[in-house]
Order: structure tokens, then C-alpha cells, then sequence
């Protein structure tokens, strides 16, 4: 497979995703920082935020839940017609999440399960899943019928926090687009997503606010064999950020 070209910004997550022009993606996958994870930690039901700062770790802000209806309008905004955007979250996000994003136009199909084989962190039954909320705008049809609705593989240990296995994202960008297809993450993190895009023979754009990320980001994408493309990086770039559509 020949190189891929990804971009990353550093910048807030709707800005970012407002500057980019519309209906220019192929493809959303993401998993923002939701309140939710700020409510396990106060009862000791997680162990993803260890380090205490203005919120309760260093890694990243928490995106709040009344962000969401600017978040998923801006995202539907960005992508083509006939699109998925993919959304992962837990069961608490899932029911506040799922209204606003029908709100702003999509169409929502039904929750997909990834199933992490082991048990985890909690209290009332541990739990061992993460949903992935499968949205569509317009209508596009999925390459694989045969897929099933529960993505079993192992959570990763010792990685980025919150950091989603590859071939996760392998399944949701192959279901989703074409070889040449951009997808983006707009809450990058390590970007597993991009790792996924690369792979499997798409671009990738991705946005996150933490540099760590951003070094993270650039370090795997370079070993992958991507071609970086040069955008704004910062809020203080006056520069918009620039889609990488082709090589």
C-alpha cells in the first residue's frame, strides 16, 4: 500500500471542525472526553484519569454534554452527503448524545457493542463493553452486510489514556468508505483512528488540544508511512486549517 497523507491541528474541537469546508469528509470517527468520565472517577469506578489538574487529569479538557449540539451540528456540516459518523461512548453519554445528533440531522441506526473480552473498572456489574453510535446523513450503504454489531477485541493496556485498539477502526473504515476516502477525528488523541485510516489505504485529519497527543499522533502516523501535510497546528496560527483531499 503506498502512503497516505494525514494532517493535525491543534485546536478546539468545533473550531477546528467550523474551519474546515463543508461537506468535505468522508468519514467522522471520534471519543470525546465526556462528563461522564469525571462522575466514575468520583466513585472510583476508573482508573483512565489518574493525574489531578483543573479537572481531574492532565491529559485532556472534558468536553461538556451542552457542547454537544454545536459539536454534532459542526460535524454534520463537515461531511459529504451519504456519510457514517461514528461516536463512541459509554452507556450514561449514549441517551444525551443519540437526540441531539437526530436533532441536527442525522440519522441514527442502532448502537454498535465493542466488546473488550475482559472486565474492567465498576461497581454494578463491571464492565467489560463500549457502545459506538452509529449515525448516517443522507444514505449510504455499508460494504460488508455480513458485519456483526459486536466488534470483540482486547483493550489496550499501558497505552494513550482512552486509547481505542486499531483494528476497531479498521472495521468502522472499511464498512464506511472507499480506498482514497478522508476520515477525520476531531478528538484525535493518539489517533488509533488515523492509524486505522493509513492502514487500510485512506487520509486522515485529525484535531486535539493536548501536544501530547499531537507528538503522540505524529510519531505512529510517520512509522505507519503517512506523508504529513502542513496546517494550522495552534489557535494562534491565523492560518484555517487546510483538508488534505488528495495527493
Amino acid at each position: 500500500m503506498s502512503p497516505r497523507g494525514f494532517s493535525l491541528s491543534q485546536l478546539d474541537a468545533v473550531a477546528w471542525l467550523e474551519a474546515l469546508p463543508a461537506e468535505s469528509l468522508d468519514l467522522v470517527i471520534t471519543d470525546p472526553p465526556y462528563e461522564s468520565l469525571e462522575k466514575h472517577r468520583a466513585v472510583g469506578t476508573t482508573t483512565r484519569l489518574k493525574k489531578s489538574k483543573a479537572s481531574s487529569n492532565e491529559w485532556f479538557d472534558i468536553f461538556p454534554n451542552s457542547r454537544f449540539p454545536e459539536l454534532f451540528a459542526a460535524v454534520y456540516r463537515a461531511l459529504k452527503p451519504n456519510t457514517h459518523f461514528y461516536l463512541f461512548c459509554d452507556q450514561e453519554t449514549m441517551f444525551v448524545a443519540k437526540p441531539i445528533a437526530e436533532q441536527v440531522g442525522f440519522k441514527f441506526w442502532k448502537p454498535l457493542v465493542w466488546d473488550k473480552q475482559k472486565i474492567g473498572m465498576g461497581y454494578h456489574y463491571r464492565a467489560r463493553y463500549e457502545f459506538i453510535l452509529f449515525f448516517e446523513k443522507g444514505k449510504r450503504r455499508l460494504h460488508d452486510l455480513g458485519v456483526a454489531d459486536v466488534i470483540s477485541e482486547p483493550r489496550v493496556f499501558n497505552g494513550y489514556p482512552t486509547e481505542k485498539p486499531v483494528p476497531v477502526s479498521e472495521v468502522l473504515v472499511r464498512q464506511s468508505t472507499d480506498e482514497g476516502a478522508l476520515v477525520a477525528d476531531p478528538f484525535a488523541g493518539s489517533s488509533s483512528t488515523g492509524v486505522a485510516a493509513l492502514r487500510q489505504g485512506r487520509m486522515f485529519s485529525g484535531n486535539d488540544l493536548s501536544t501530547v497527543a499531537i507528538e503522540t499522533s505524529r510519531g505512529r502516523l510517520l512509522a505507519e508511512g503517512g506523508v504529513e501535510q502542513a496546517v494550522c497546528t495552534s489557535e494562534n496560527d491565523a492560518a484555517e486549517p487546510q483538508l488534505l483531499l488528495a495527493l
